[in-house]
């Protein structure tokens, strides 16, 4: 049994992802919900608990969490019965940190330079080297499948599989067939259904609330 937790937030965004781990971590939780479009972000109550005003964003027993990767780290750790994180001194345990931490370190800066048309600048200084080679990286990856740590799945598939969804649907990471594959194997989890079909109640609720 944990101590009490606190999600907060807001549909259709980089939490949505921390929404699925919890359905599959069958984890208890209470639910704060951000608006975004009404500017809820940067209130200061939201401030409080995330000066940067993001999502997603958790409290554990008053400890707060903050950042994706760290959140994704955190609370499998937490609820290791689901068994979605290799303990320590397991030997998958190194990979599932190097997945985790890549996401954040390579592909998102990666991403956000390829959606702002940014030149990359020098590789040595680059903390992706360049968006080709990071993408290579991942494919490579992708064919050992059928997941990233090859037939275990873990907190790492569900994170990627997010980023991958959306990246592709934007066109800022091309469908390959094994990133297709992927996320065919992922999305049609029932976790990332109820997701999907809760984050649209919620925009259909705040929609309603102001028209």
């Amino acid at each position: 049994m944990t101590d009490k937790l606190v999600f907060f937030h807001a549909p259709q965004t980089r939490s949505t992802g921390v929404s699925i781990l919890l359905d599959e971590l069958a984890a208890p939780h209470e639910l704060r919900l951000v608006n975004m479009k009404a500017g809820e972000q940067r209130e200061a109550s939201f401030l409080a608990v995330n000066p940067m005003g993001k999502v997603p964003a958790i409290l554990h027993d008053g400890a707060l969490v903050t950042e994706q990767v760290a959140i994704f780290t955190y609370l499998p750790d937490l609820f290791p019965q689901a068994g979605l994180a290799p303990a320590i001194g397991d030997p998958l345990r190194g990979p599932y940190l190097r997945w985790l931490a890549f996401y954040g370190s390579s592909f998102e800066p990666a991403i956000v330079d390829r959606a702002m048309k940014r030149d990359a600048g020098s590789i040595a200084l680059c903390p992706y080297g360049t968006y080709e080679s990071m993408l290579s990286t991942l494919t490579d990856q992708l064919r050992g499948g059928p997941y990233l740590l090859g037939a275990r799945m873990t907190a790492a598939d569900i994170l990627w599989a997010g980023a991958l969804q959306w990246t592709t649907s934007f066109g800022l990471v091309p469908k390959l067939p094994e990133i297709e594959a992927y996320l065919e194997r992922m999305t049609k989890r029932p976790s990332f259904e109820a997701a999907t079909a809760r984050d649209a109640d919620i925009v259909a609720q705040q929609e309603a609330a102001v028209s």
